[in-house]
């Protein structure tokens, strides 16, 4: 029969095992293993604090500049993109998403929201066959600003032409 302390011991060992696993950690013992879920943590409040104050930003520059705010990070592998607008944005969506395919970018993980507010945030890796080139951030960034940049001016001339019917 199994006592307490024997079922206590593999309970926190599998806990252990799972917290090691979520944090990505390599470390065997638990202390090590606590430290690196400790390190995985602080990094996780940092871009919280970063995205806050991106959307402050973006809700501040929104009133100045009617243009969605792009921003783009390097990930192990891959790119984080986050495009913020305060309102709507018809057809941004796509425009964005053919700048991935044209730059051979694979969407691997994405949230959007279009309703009142446009928001994008998307995990996008290089294409596994496209290992001629590689892309860096400031490239994507400058790719999906551009692809905004058309979006809007595209979406001008829609309103006028519209106005021009009625």
């Amino acid at each position: 029969m199994v006592s307490r302390e024997q079922k206590r011991a593999a309970l926190l060992h599998e806990k252990l095992q799972l917290l090691r696993s979520i944090t990505n950690s390599h470390a065997l013992n638990k202390t090590s293993i606590i430290i690196d879920a400790s390190k995985y943590i602080r990094d996780l409040k940092q871009k919280v604090e970063r995205l806050n104050q991106d959307m402050a930003a973006a809700q501040t520059s929104t009133h100045q500049n009617p243009l969605p705010m792009v921003k783009v990070e390097t990930l192990e592998k891959g790119f984080l993109v986050n495009v913020v607008s305060a309102k709507s944005c018809p057809g941004l969506l796509v425009s964005i998403l053919e700048v991935f395919e044209e730059m051979g970018l694979t969407v691997m993980e994405a949230r959007v929201s279009c309703t009142d507010t446009f928001r994008f945030q998307a995990v996008g890796g290089e294409n596994e066959g496209d290992g001629e080139s590689i892309i860096d951030a400031q490239a994507v960034k400058l790719a999906v600003g551009q692809a905004i940049k058309n979006w809007s001016q595209q979406s001008t001339d829609d309103d006028d032409d519209d106005d021009d019917q009625q």
